[in-house]
């Protein structure tokens, strides 16, 4: 590992954490960064919040990351400012990478959304599919700064639900990476080539961390997803998402994983080592599935006759209060024995489902 966990916590952005993160506490951090991290206003939402960037670093290779294109994945934008902290250290390997690439982020791309904890902007447009037409605010704002920059590498920033699987096993899928596709062949130029052997890397890196927990997203093409675009226009893109690990629903696990990630790709840039990782190595990470309840239920009709045999429950995120609560719902009912829960219960096993009693699911298997 490029870094350890201790090394982590050195620079972790502790005054950040959660799931609720919004343009004020950017526009906070980023004043208490030092003078040689260009901090600018580059456009604004449609509500009229700024959306702000940082650049740093001397070096020719020019990468490009934004993260919150959707106002409610806020977990790449902690590991973002994880890497800000780090590069402001002294750490030798900060320096290298601050000393071979220059390195522009976003850290909120879409600061109405992520106000409002939702995808979209506040013309209810999702972002990531207006990239071809540019019909809202924050898409120029982001090709505008994609054209004055001219990066040599582009990276997507997301999270995804904690539905996702890893292939067919009950590992979660903590990070899935994508090379999206250029053309709906799928076919591989040079430049999906990079961002496929960048992920390799970063796939051997937290293989050390989270073995057995990175997925592939799926390639299919989309010409108005940002991806798929800055792939056509030739500049190696690469789409992160950021998902669950075992009992971390506040995702400060996995900012740390993608830190790491981060960390790992600017070094293998940097240092000119990305095309020593094969793209085979890419297609040997097993594709995300959708296999994961949060509550799995076995035997359920133990507790509540209505129903055949299991249950899968899954939890919507709500911002109530400034604050996120996760509401219990039932998604699936009868034999999901090729599923699996974040947690198991079995409703033949006396006193297993005891934990369950005052917390809201408990009411919802008794109606």
């Amino acid at each position: 590992m490029l870094i350890d966990h201790s090394t982590y916590l050195k620079f972790k952005e502790s005054a950040i954490q959660g799931r609720y993160v919004v343009n004020a506490q950017i526009i906070n951090f980023l004043t208490t960064l030092r003078p040689e991290f260009t901090v600018e206003t580059i456009g604004a939402s449609v509500e009229g919040r700024p959306i702000k960037s940082v650049t740093v670093g001397t070096g020719n290779q020019k990468v490009l990351m934004w993260s919150q294109m959707h106002g409610n994945e806020s977990t790449t934008t902690k590991a973002v400012l994880d890497l800000l902290r780090f590069l402001e250290s002294k750490d030798a390997i900060a320096t290298a990478l601050l000393r071979n690439n220059t390195i522009k982020i976003i850290p909120i791309l879409n600061p109405d959304g992520a106000e409002a904890y939702t995808r979209f902007n506040a013309n209810a447009v999702d972002l990531n599919r207006d990239a071809q037409t540019r019909t809202q605010p924050e898409s120029k704002v982001l090709r505008d700064v994609y054209e004055d920059f001219q990066p040599s590498f582009c990276f997507n920033l997301h999270d995804q639900r904690t539905m996702y699987n890893v292939g067919d096993t009950s590992k979660p899928a903590t990070v899935s990476f994508l090379a999206p596709s250029h053309d709906k062949a799928r076919s591989i130029s040079d430049t999906r080539r990079l961002s496929m052997q960048l992920i390799a890397a970063m796939n051997t890196e937290l293989q050390k961390v989270i073995p057995g927990q990175m997925g592939r997203y799926d390639d299919a093409f989309n010409a108005n997803c940002i991806g798929d675009t800055f792939q056509m226009l030739k500049t190696p893109t690469v789409l992160f998402e950021a998902g669950h690990f075992q009992e971390d629903y506040e995702r400060e696990r996995t900012r740390e994983y993608i830190a790491y990630a981060l960390i790992k790709a600017l070094h293998c840039i940097g240092e000119d080592e990305t095309k020593s990782y094969s793209e085979k190595s890419y297609f040997e990470i097993p594709e995300n599935n959708k296999l994961f309840f949060d509550i799995l239920i076995r035997n359920a009709q133990m507790i509540n006759p209505s129903f055949t045999k299991d249950v899968g429950i899954v939890f919507s995120e709500v911002l109530k209060d400034g604050k996120i609560t996760f509401q219990a719902k039932i998604e699936k009912t009868g034999r999901l024995d090729e599923y699996f829960g974040h947690r198991t219960y079995d409703g033949r096993v006396k006193g297993d489902l005891t934990s369950l009693k005052g917390q809201n699911f408990w009411e919802l298997l008794k109606q």
